[in-house]
C-alpha cells in the first residue's frame, strides 16, 4: 500500500489537473443510485470487521442506510443484543461497483455530466451562477439564474479568500436555507486589465447538499468553459431549465425542512445531506491527518459544540474535514437527541456569515480566513491543523487524552489495518474504510447512549465505574465528558465514580 502524504489531506487529489477533453476519458467512479438502497435489503450479507464490541446473540435490528461513497452503496444493520445493547454490525451491497467513465457521450446536453445523471434526480437546483474576480471591484456575480434570485455574498462563499493562490478548488456552502457548490479555476493570460490572471467560479444552489455532489464534473467542466470562453451561457442557461427546482409556496422561496429518509424510525442524526461524495481513502487520510485527535473531535461533536475548521486554501478538502467530523456523532437509537441542538454542517463560511453563526447553538464550519480565530464568541472549539483548541475553562480537561481513548484509536486503527489487509489479498470486496469509520462510532455512541437509557429507566438511576467502563469510557479521565453528556443530553442520572484509592 502507498501511503499518502499528510502534509494535507486530499491536497494531491485536489489539484489534479482534469483529463484532457480530446483524450480518452478515464473511468471515474461512478455514484451510486439512491434508489439501490432498498433493493439492496434483500441481498446476502456479510459480517463486517467488528468495531470492538460484537456479541452473536441476537433479538432485533435496526437498518441504517450508509451514506453511499463514490463506489459503492451499502445498506448496514446495527444487531441488538438480547440485552437491547447494540453488538455486531452487517454490512450488504454490491461491495465495491465497477468504476465507470463520465462524461463520454459526445452527444449528451452538458458535457462533464453523465448520461445516468442527467435524468435522474430532477427539480432540485434552485439557482446557477457564475462568479467572476474583478481587479477594480474584487468578486462580483457575472451572471445567474434565474435573474431575480437573492445572491448577495455569494461571490464570497463561492471564492474563497485566499484563492489567488491555487489553481483550482471546489467549495461547498450555505446560503440561507440552501446548500451550494461551486466550481473554481484559476487560468493565467496576457492582460494588463486582468493583472495576468483570470479567476472565476460556476456554482449551483439547492434545497439540500444531498445531491450536489452529482454536477461536479459538470460544474468543473464548465468554469473551464468559462475561463477561456468569457460569455458563452447557453450550457449553463439548459442546465438549469433541466434541473431548476419546484419550490413549495412557502412565501419566502426557502425550504425550511430537510429531506426524509425512505426508512423510518432512524435517527435524526443521519441526515441525508450526509450523502455528499468524496475520493476514496477521505476517512483513510482524516484519521491519518488527526490520529489520536478524533477521539477529542468525537467528544467535542458528540456534546454538540460549535467546531470552526481554519486552513488555508484549498477549501474543498476542508469541507470534507467537516463531513468526516459529522460522522463522528452518529447515533442509530430512536428518540436519542432529539432534545439537543442539531449539530448542523454549515461547510466554508466568512466574515459575511458572522451574524448568522451568532444564533446558532451546534455547528461545524471551515473557514480560510484567520480572523475568526479572534471572534471567539462564535465558536467553541478551534481546529488548525491538528491543533486542537478551546477556550472555554471548562472543556479544557477534554482536550487531554484518556486511557481509554487510546485504546479505542487503538482498536480502530487495528480493524482498518486488517481490513486493509483482506483488501490487499483479495478476501474482502465488499467493506472499505469509509463504513468501518461511520459504523464504529456509531457503535461507540450507541453502547454509550444504550447505557445510559437503561441506568436512568432503572430503580436506582445511579452510573458507577462498573457502567462506565462498560461503555468504553475512563471512569476517572472521562468523567468531565460524562457530566456534560448528561446535562447536554437531559439524563437524569446520578454519577458516582469509584475512587482509587479504595480497596
Amino acid at each position: 500500500m502507498v501511503e499518502q502524504s499528510d502534509r494535507a489531506p486530499l491536497l494531491d487529489w485536489e489539484e489534479i489537473p482534469p483529463p484532457d477533453p480530446n483524450q480518452a476519458a478515464q473511468p471515474t467512479p461512478q455514484p451510486p443510485r439512491e434508489e439501490d438502497s432498498a433493493a439492496e435489503k434483500s441481498a446476502p450479507t456479510d459480517t463486517a470487521a467488528g468495531t470492538g464490541w460484537s456479541s452473536s446473540t441476537t433479538i432485533d435490528a435496526t437498518t441504517i442506510i450508509i451514506p453511499p461513497g463514490p463506489t459503492r452503496n451499502v445498506t448496514a444493520a446495527v444487531v441488538v443484543k438480547g440485552d437491547g445493547s447494540p453488538g455486531r454490525t452487517e454490512l450488504s451491497g454490491h461491495g465495491w461497483d465497477r468504476p465507470q467513465p463520465l462524461g463520454t457521450d459526445r452527444n449528451a446536453p452538458f458535457p462533464g455530466l453523465s448520461v445516468k445523471d442527467q435524468w435522474e434526480e430532477k427539480d432540485q437546483i434552485v439557482a446557477v451562477f457564475v462568479v467572476t474576480f474583478d481587479t477594480r471591484s474584487g468578486n462580483m456575480i457575472e451572471w445567474c439564474l434565474p435573474h431575480d434570485i437573492n445572491l448577495d455574498g455569494v461571490e464570497f462563499k463561492s471564492m474563497a479568500s485566499g484563492s489567488h493562490r491555487i489553481t483550482s478548488d471546489f467549495i461547498y456552502f450555505r446560503k440561507g436555507g440552501y446548500f451550494g457548490l461551486a466550481c473554481f479555476a484559476n487560468m493565467p493570460v496576457e492582460s494588463e486589465l486582468e493583472r495576468g490572471a483570470r479567476m472565476k467560479s460556476v456554482g449551483i444552489l439547492s434545497p439540500s447538499y444531498t445531491l450536489l455532489y452529482r454536477y461536479m464534473h459538470f460544474l468543473e467542466n464548465q468554469v473551464r468553459h468559462q475561463l477561456q470562453c468569457p460569455g458563452q451561457y447557453s450550457p449553463l442557461e439548459a442546465f438549469y431549465e433541466d434541473k431548476k427546482a419546484i419550490l413549495p409556496p412557502t412565501g419566502n422561496g426557502l425550504v425550511t425542512a430537510c429531506p426524509t429518509w425512505s426508512v423510518t424510525n432512524i435517527s435524526r442524526c443521519m441526515h441525508p445531506e450526509m450523502k455528499i461524495t468524496h475520493p476514496a481513502g477521505c476517512m483513510s487520510q482524516f484519521i491519518q491527518f488527526f490520529g489520536e485527535q478524533i477521539m477529542v473531535l468525537w467528544k467535542f461533536a458528540l456534546l454538540r459544540k460549535r467546531i470552526l475548521i481554519f486552513s488555508p486554501p484549498p477549501v474543498g478538502v476542508v469541507c470534507y474535514r467537516v463531513y468526516c467530523c459529522c460522522c463522528l456523532a452518529n447515533v442509530s437509537l430512536p428518540g436519542i437527541g432529539v432534545s439537543v441542538p442539531e449539530l448542523r454542517p454549515f461547510f466554508y463560511i466568512n466574515i459575511a456569515d458572522i451574524s448568522a453563526l451568532e444564533t446558532e447553538l451546534s455547528y461545524v464550519a471551515c473557514t480560510t480566513e484567520k480572523i475568526f480565530e479572534e471572534k471567539k464568541e462564535l465558536y467553541d472549539v478551534y481546529i488548525d491543523n491538528q491543533n486542537v483548541k478551546t477556550h472555554r475553562s471548562h472543556l479544557q480537561q477534554l482536550l487531554r487524552l484518556t486511557a481509554s481513548d487510546k485504546e479505542k484509536y487503538r482498536k480502530l486503527t487495528e480493524q482498518r489495518q486488517l481490513l486493509l489487509y483482506s483488501q490487499e489479498v483479495g478476501e474482502d470486496c465488499t467493506s472499505n474504510e469509509e463504513d468501518l469509520f461511520i459504523l464504529f462510532f456509531m457503535e461507540l455512541n450507541n453502547r454509550i447512549f444504550q447505557t445510559l437509557s437503561e441506568v436512568a429507566g432503572s430503580a436506582d438511576p445511579t452510573l458507577t465505574g462498573e457502567h462506565v467502563r462498560a461503555m468504553g469510557l475512563d471512569p476517572q479521565g472521562d468523567r468531565a465528558f460524562l457530566a456534560d453528556l448528561l446535562e447536554v443530553y437531559g439524563f437524569d442520572v446520578t454519577l458516582v465514580i469509584d475512587n482509587l484509592c479504595c480497596p
